[in-house]
């Protein structure tokens, strides 16, 4: 009865889906493209057996990256299918997998887009990624005999709460998994209250990412071309943090030669990003333009896509944003792996453990607001050797924490034996 009720919402909501898909796409129309995919319709043929891994938006695709790439080595003839519901988290898959892998987005949970969705692909298992619960396609797999294993779960304590509110449909939801692979114990527990069968901590993907050797080396071209002042960066930045920074700097007392080297999170407000930039009356080179960064230069846009570590590489320190704003915060660990100190808001839920043991071991000091993060940046960057202890930290921290991608498959073993 549950679950009837949330698809009789669903179908009501409808319009609303459409017109949101049309919002989004006035910044950017890619989210147009493949429409029909979004209520089960596609095209080409599939690899058979396959294996189906869900992964959002752009963070989940960049932490399935060594996953993938293991699944790849271990079982070279089982064919990858990656789905996502946005354009950059596609986007990002294809830039990392090629034709490798196939691309695809994960229909609407209407019951007959679902089953189309599992009529034409067939998979043979199904790893969802992080914390994406989908009831109907969680119930028709379980019908159809397809393990969906969650991995690299998290759940936030607001977000059990949310669950806990509706305890018939998360039940259900929760129960069709037939494995849950979590990050922390404290994920391990809140996803087992609320009807999680079989759970297990395997850690965090994310501490697996390498950094890439050609991203150092464009970092240490990049820091060539800014040359020897200073370098903030505001990495990952969400709507209405910029502005709270570029208040702030006016009066601030960071040096006055500080390149601010301004990351987005979407792409789709790189533009926005910059009108608001040259409101506050600060010279603006884009990286996408390889616009020159001269001394007038305050403020370098980092408006392109799949460089993330190539700009924590030419940083002498950086923000991880998400987290001024109640947004829960974005990946602290890329910073941390590539040795670029971290500073972070009061908001991190989502990377709750990790921003903690990254603060508690030195790579990482928490702000409360942006007026204070301009005064500890400031600080950081007067201070070498501090910088120096906080890179090494987190170099510590980010290596201490690998192996999540091993666990993980492990823990799969016995349902990819079955696909093979």
């Amino acid at each position: 009865m549950a679950r009837a009720l949330y698809t009789a919402a669903l179908y009501l909501l409808t319009p609303a889906l459409l017109l949101r898909l049309l919002w989004r796409a006035r910044r950017q129309p890619e989210y147009l493209r493949h429409l029909g995919e979004r209520f089960g319709r596609y095209r080409g043929a599939r690899a058979s057996p396959l294996v189906w891994l869900h992964a959002v938006s752009l963070g989940e695709t960049r932490a399935a990256r060594p996953l993938v790439e293991e699944l790849r080595r271990r079982q070279p003839q089982t064919g990858i299918l990656l789905t996502h519901m946005t354009p950059t988290g596609r986007a990002a898959g294809r830039a990392l997998f090629g034709d490798a892998v196939a691309s695809a987005y994960l229909p609407y949970d209407y019951p007959p887009a679902v089953t189309r969705f599992l009529d034409h692909f067939g998979p043979r298992l199904g790893l969802i990624m992080e914390t994406e619960i989908w009831p109907n396609l969680f119930a028709l797999c379980r019908r159809r005999g397809i393990p969906l294993v969650l991995v690299n779960a998290r759940l936030s304590e607001r977000s059990a709460r949310a669950y806990a509110r509706l305890p018939a449909l998360g039940s259900g939801a929760f129960g069709a998994l037939s494995l849950v692979c979590a990050q922390t114990p404290e994920d391990a527990r809140r996803l087992a209250e609320l009807g999680a069968r079989e759970v297990e901590v395997t850690g965090n993907l994310k501490f697996d990412l390498d950094p890439p050797a050609d991203q150092l080396r464009a970092g240490a071209a990049l820091r060539a071309a800014i040359g020897p002042r200073p370098v903030l960066l505001l990495a990952s930045t969400r709507d209405g943090e910029e502005a709270l920074v570029l208040d702030a700097l006016s009066r601030s007392a960071l040096p006055a030669d500080t390149l601010l080297l301004v990351v987005p999170r979407h792409p789709q407000r790189f533009d926005e990003v910059a009108r608001m930039i040259a409101r506050h009356g600060l010279a603006l080179s884009r990286r996408s333009r390889s616009e020159p960064i001269d001394a007038r230069t305050r403020v370098l846009l980092g408006d392109t896509m799949g460089e993330m570590f190539a700009y924590y590489a030419a940083a002498d320190c950086a923000f991880v944003g998400g987290s001024l704003l109640p947004l829960g915060g974005q990946n602290l660990i890329e910073a941390c792996a590539v040795g670029t100190p971290v500073l972070i808001g009061p908001h991190t839920f989502n990377f709750a453990e990790a921003a903690a043991q990254a603060i508690a071991c030195g790579a990482a000091r928490r702000v409360r607001d942006a007026s204070e993060l301009l005064v500890q940046a400031g600080a950081l960057l007067a201070d070498p050797a501090a910088r120096t202890r906080m890179g090494e930290a987190g170099r510590s921290f980010a290596a201490l924490h690998r192996g999540a991608t091993a666990r993980t498959l492990d823990r799969i073993e016995r349902f990819l034996e079955s696909v093979a």
